[in-house]
């Protein structure tokens, strides 16, 4: 996350009431976690989404964009915001996850839906979450391709498995300030799914095997029949939902 340009130093007490404050309004919040998909939106897209005005959607844009947490870049007459970074990203998963189950008011089978296919399986930011986020680390576990004990790491078995099916160079996922493997607090499903360079790797190869596919323009994804037989295969996930 890019650091925010003061004139000078200020306690910590007041950067964090800042930067809670700039949290606690529910349209920026909104903007936020549709920005956990990973993707850039419009700010038109993002104004729909959260049900406000272009200029209402604007004033609250320029202030995320001027404290750091989202970036922006135009193109033609649009401008696409997006998540600064990673630790962004996971900033707005821990937040999330500490705010407790939230019950949401759903009504008509549309929303409903869309509900259940984010709670089953979805991008956060550029990692799997949701229960297939959730089974893929736990079976990564249990085949000690990861290791739990006392944190999380991963083995020497995970390296190999990165570079052999999943055709990922565990060396190259070093070469930046990210740590290799996180586990982040899946919000929905109250256990941990996996985070970092690694999570991220293996969310990339779902998405350009085809072994996962976006529903619609949201974060939810689904299994595909090919996905269902690589996971069963690559880690003995035979009932993956698709």
């Amino acid at each position: 996350m890019t650091p925010v340009t003061t004139t000078g130093p200020r306690p910590r007490s007041a950067a964090l009431a800042d930067l809670a404050g700039l949290l606690a309004d529910r349209t920026r919040a909104a903007f936020c976690l549709a920005l956990l998909d990973g993707r850039a939106w419009t700010a038109g897209e993002l104004a729909r989404h959260a049900g406000v005005s272009p200029p209402t959607a604007t004033a609250h844009l320029d202030r995320l964009v001027e404290r750091g947490l989202l970036v922006q870049h135009r193109q033609g007459r649009h401008r696409y915001l997006r998540l600064a970074d990673h630790r962004t990203a996971e900033l707005l998963e821990d937040l999330v996850a500490a705010a407790g189950p939230v019950t949401e008011s759903r009504s008509g089978l549309r929303a409903v839906t869309a509900s259940a296919a984010l709670a089953r399986a979805r991008t956060c930011y550029d990692h799997v979450a949701g229960r297939l986020g959730v089974a893929i680390t736990d079976a990564m576990t249990r085949s000690g391709l990861l290791d739990q004990a006392g944190g999380v790491a991963l083995t020497d078995a995970g390296r190999q498995w990165l570079a052999g099916p999943v055709g990922v160079d565990p060396a190259g996922l070093r070469s930046t300030r990210r740590p290799l493997v996180r586990l982040c607090l899946d919000w929905t499903e109250r256990r941990p799914h996996l985070g970092g360079s690694v999570g991220a790797a293996i969310c990339r190869c779902l998405l350009e095997r085809g072994w996962v596919r976006r529903i619609g323009s949201g974060r939810a994804v689904r299994v595909t029949p090919s996905g269902r037989a690589a996971l069963a295969e690559l880690l003995d996930l035979p009932d993956v939902e698709g």
